[in-house]
């Protein structure tokens, strides 16, 4: 992952002669004006010249988009959309602004400074994500992500599959036998640790396998293809009826749930309120 204003043609080079086979850019929004109230430090024209460069030595581009931009109309993200997709992007990460309570954002918007986006607005600019990114030959494989074809996330998947998976550096964080590991986030402090053969690791989250059970059902419900029952069973050793069976039918009957070819999964409908329908499962 890559701030615009990081990527060097020189640093660009070295990534990809040193097995770096995808990129994924901060870009999201392709508009001055938004970018500014994000508080970006490029520009729509840096990207515009960036991007290209990035495909001359990675076919594998990521780009994350945000809507619900104060002051975003449908037609800004409209835009945003259509350049990622003439831009060659073969993933597009499409992200609902939040605010985040303690963040200046937040502090910025509760002084009246800035206005978060109408719900109805935001509900239609991911609409438009949707049926857009579909057509151009993109495939939704989970509630924020969109992929042509053998360009999903392989990470992103592991992780909603439940699947392990390690990670090197400061502050990286992996998971292996049922145990979550996070490394210290200074790098200075990083390194005093190795050097003097100590172990980097700064916290640990072990869950009991009834959590972990928990916590791969509403992960995995964040996938379009949902949960597939056997699957989650041979994995767990748990029935997502016996775990969740008075949730699942509370949203089925809302519509926001169905169950298809023996796995459960967000409705379309589903994917607009994908996060009261996962706090149902907590």
């Amino acid at each position: 992952e890559a701030n615009p204003l990081d990527l060097t043609d020189d640093k660009l080079r070295l990534l990809r002669e040193h097995g770096v086979n995808r990129i994924s850019l901060g870009v999201q929004s392709f508009s001055n004006a938004h970018l500014r109230t994000l508080e970006r430090d490029h520009t729509a024209e840096d990207l515009l010249a960036l991007i290209p460069r990035v495909r001359q030595h990675f076919e594998n581009l990521s780009i994350d988009l945000i809507f619900g931009v104060p002051g975003q109309t449908m037609e800004d993200w409209q835009h945003s959309l259509e350049q990622a997709i003439a831009l060659g992007a073969t993933h597009i990460s499409t992200y609902g602004l939040t605010f985040e309570q303690g963040t200046a954002f937040e502090t910025r918007r509760r002084r009246g400074l800035i206005k978060s986006a109408a719900e109805e607005l935001e509900r239609d600019m991911y609409a438009f994500a949707m049926d857009r990114l579909v057509q151009a030959g993109f495939e939704q494989y989970e509630i924020s992500n969109f992929a042509r074809p053998g360009f999903e996330c392989r990470h992103n998947l592991a992780y909603w599959h439940g699947d392990e998976y390690f990670a090197y550096g400061p502050g990286a964080a992996r998971y292996l036998c049922g145990r979550r590991e996070t490394n210290i986030r200074s790098v200075l402090g990083w390194l005093a640790r190795l050097q003097r053969g100590m172990s980097p690791v700064a916290d640990i989250d072990e869950l009991p396998a009834e959590g972990r059970a928990r916590e791969l059902l509403f992960v995995g419900l964040r996938k379009t293809a949902g949960i597939e029952f056997a699957d989650f069973k041979r994995r767990t050793g748990y029935d997502v009826e016996q775990l969740a069976g008075p949730a699942i039918a509370r949203n089925r009957s809302r519509g926001w749930l169905e169950i298809v070819d023996a796995s459960v999964r967000l409705t379309r409908e589903g994917r607009f309120v994908a996060d009261r329908v996962v706090a149902d499962f907590l």
